[in-house]
């Protein structure tokens, strides 16, 4: 074993306090780093969105009058809840807002279908070409469609589950830009952008769950009067008359109806 003299002593009691220095510097710097990486936050909803070049554009070619639609109403993008209804006679779909703190939705815009498909009805069967008819929420955000950007309607629901085929009641619902369909909602790729837009800032502010109520037709007495006598099957009128309650207690509170589904399939709703 080599022997250590008293100069190599020396030498080494002269650069300890260095060397010393130099560890302390060494672990601050690892201390810093890893700090900045703790503090590094997983990407918003939206950022995550907006890495997709189709919700980017989006944002770009309509952020803003997005925003000033909101705006206009009092509605703050950063603390909206979106409401969507869509009207199968009159092809009309709706965007409804509030702001967190409260009570009440405004209409924010509409929207007309590009196109239309079926009858006046509930969707029952997988290929029956029907829009479905009832109370819904949105289930995926698609950013990269076949038909631009689409946002899924939970079809079969609780009800449709009941109701429909048990075996092929289909799916695969959307609302989304383009002009075809055989049972979905196109809106055109413009609007669809801004409809993107409004349920990206509910999503990324908080609202887990973006309602979609579809009727068919703005169910106002005189309407409904008049779709009863168009359609003479008695069960579909039983089946509208449940829908009416829920749409006479949003126009009249301006709030979304509790809804409570049966074992039988028929809709409840409360104030």
């Amino acid at each position: 074993m080599e022997k250590i003299t008293a100069l190599d002593g020396q030498r080494l009691n002269k650069y300890a306090p260095l060397q010393l220095m130099s560890m302390h510097k060494y672990l601050l710097f690892l201390v810093i780093t890893l700090m900045s990486f703790s503090n590094v936050k997983n990407p918003s909803f939206k950022d995550s969105h907006l890495d997709h070049y189709r919700v980017y554009q989006a944002y770009r070619d309509l952020g803003e009058e997005a925003f000033a639609k909101m705006k206009a109403v009092e509605v703050c993008h950063f603390k909206c809840d979106i409401l969507i209804r869509a009207f199968k006679f009159e092809e009309d779909l709706e965007v409804w807002a509030k702001n967190k703190g409260d009570d009440k939705y405004v209409l924010v815009t509409k929207y007309k279908f590009c196109k239309n498909v079926g009858q006046l009805g509930p969707k029952r069967k997988e290929g029956d070409k029907q829009i479905p008819e009832g109370i819904y929420k949105m289930s995926k955000f698609n950013p990269a469609s076949t038909y631009f950007l689409s946002l899924k309607v939970d079809y079969p629901n609780a009800s449709d589950s009941i109701l429909s085929d048990r075996d092929t009641p289909g799916g695969m619902i959307f609302i989304h830009g383009g002009c075809n369909t055989v049972g979905c909602i196109p809106i055109t790729d413009q609007w669809i952008k801004e409809l993107y837009i409004f349920c990206v800032e509910a999503k990324n502010n908080g609202q887990e769950d973006i309602p979609i109520h579809i009727f068919p037709a703005r169910l106002t007495d005189e309407n409904f009067s008049l779709i009863k006598k168009q359609h003479s099957d008695r069960d579909l009128h039983d089946f509208w008359s449940q829908l009416k309650k829920g749409y006479d207690l949003f126009e009249k509170n301006k709030q979304i109806p509790r809804t409570v589904i049966s074992p039988r399939g028929e809709y409840y709703f409360f104030e």
